[in-house]
């Protein structure tokens, strides 16, 4: 079930700035480094990632229509942050909950929400 929008707008002044703290040195959480589609301003937003073989999951728990997601669709790739490393995806898209292209705990967390952004891991350590 997806996340109301009321919650993804406060977590995004309350628990994203306290997230970012840790969120890049302990898996699953990663942080997500974006540039916004029209202000060119570089962004990043905590989130649940799963890396395997060279494929990234991620669950939509706010739905597709979340600025982070529609800001690395734009551009095509991104930069993920996870255990300390920095890892360029490329490739980004929305698969469908039940997709086989999704790894990790990503194939349970993602049931019941819109979708699950799926990345080739193209650079960095895998």
């Amino acid at each position: 079930m997806k996340v109301p929008r009321f919650v993804a707008t406060a977590n995004k002044y309350v628990a994203n700035p306290l997230q970012r703290l840790w969120a890049d040195k302990l898996p699953p959480w990663a942080v997500v480094e974006h540039v916004g589609r029209r202000s060119g301003t570089q962004y990043s937003t905590p989130v649940l990632a799963w890396v395997e073989g060279g494929k990234l999951s991620i669950p939509l728990v706010y739905g597709t229509e979340s600025d982070w997601v529609r800001n690395v669709l734009a551009a095509g790739e991104f930069t993920l942050v996870r255990a300390g490393s920095r890892l360029t995806v490329t490739g980004a898209r929305i698969v469908p909950p039940d997709s086989p292209d999704i790894v990790g705990l990503a194939r349970y967390l993602g049931r019941g929400l819109d979708g699950v952004l799926y990345g080739r891991i193209a650079g960095g350590r895998r």
